[in-house]
């Protein structure tokens, strides 16, 4: 078994606000790292010893030591975090693997143009959300629904499967009762978040949610040891009107303009659903049906018939 953790700050157009860089400092430690592996994929891996750290410019990725195992039965997982919605990411997943995939085969001599089967390790694609926005706790995003429609239904040479787990306090309830650090992480953004709604200011905001959490044993000896430093890094990296206009921006897209809501079950019409009709038309136009689209977009043939009707 082979495991690697990306993480996307090399690459443009990567929501850099705290929460990124605050996960990725949470989850330096290995026996986190392997946790939150074990966590997602049901897993019970136990000798944080076994994993392989090694960055990539600014890209960190994780994998186990023996290369034996990795070739017989290895999973590719790239882990990202992400604070705001984006369609993308699947396209961001497959420039990313095709990367990993391309060092594999140089590291370990492949020839591609051998008449053999070569054996490459299991891909996946894990988005960890924590954005302002009401999201599932679990999608599936392909990037097949970002390819124009084919007029001849063919299927496309491509495909790359991410999916997005809501890491946001109260979602995903069983995953964070099996990940401690994960709990304890989406709590701390939550005390953050709630002393900014109070409204407090930014440093005050930070420095209490810190305070309260070593007090309620939350991130408790990572706070303690490295308080200042957990403090500093938010500020530093926090900008306070982006956050705003964030928040106004998310708002907006989820049908809040001038009080106003619209849409097509309680009254409001946002850029989700835009997404998801969009999604939905356009696996129409290549010739499947309510019940598969509906599969795949992991909603239920209702939401899928009326948005197909809508226009």
């Amino acid at each position: 078994m082979k495991m690697n953790l990306i993480n996307t700050e090399e690459y443009p157009q990567v929501d850099r606000q705290y929460k990124d860089r605050l996960f990725r400092f949470i989850f330096q430690r290995p026996a986190d790292l392997l946790d939150l592996y074990n966590a997602v994929n049901g897993t019970d891996y136990s000798d944080p010893g076994a994993l392989e750290i090694n960055t990539l410019g600014n890209v960190l990725y994780l994998s186990m030591k023996n290369d034996l195992s990795f070739l017989v039965s290895g999973t590719l997982s790239l882990y990202e975090h992400q604070s705001t919605y984006n369609p993308n990411m699947p396209l961001r997943g497959l420039l990313y693997l095709a990367r990993l995939y391309e060092k594999h085969v140089a590291k370990h001599g492949i020839n591609i143009y051998s008449s053999t089967v070569k054996s490459l390790p299991f891909p996946q694609h894990i988005v960890f959300y924590n954005g302002t926005r009401e999201e599932p706790d679990r999608m599936v995003l392909r990037l097949s629904d970002l390819f124009e429609a084919d007029p001849e239904g063919r299927r496309p040479a491509l495909e790359c499967e991410t999916v997005m787990l809501n890491i946001n306090y109260g979602h995903n309830r069983a995953l964070m009762e099996k990940c401690r650090r994960l709990k304890e992480y989406a709590v701390f953004v939550n005390t953050v978040r709630e002393n900014l709604k109070r409204p407090l200011p930014l440093r005050e905001a930070v420095s209490s949610a810190v305070d309260t959490c070593i007090e309620n044993n939350v991130l408790r000896d990572i706070l303690l040891e490295q308080k200042a430093e957990v403090i500093q890094m938010v500020l530093e990296t926090f900008d306070q009107e982006k956050y705003e206009k964030a928040m106004h921006q998310e708002g907006y897209e989820d049908g809040y303009q001038d009080g106003k809501k619209e849409g097509y079950s309680d009254g409001k019409r946002d850029g989700r659903t835009d997404l998801l009709r969009e999604q939905i038309q356009k696996k129409l136009a290549k010739g499947k049906s309510v019940e598969t689209i509906a599969g795949e977009l992991e909603v239920d043939t209702d939401t899928v018939k009326s948005l197909a009707d809508t226009p």
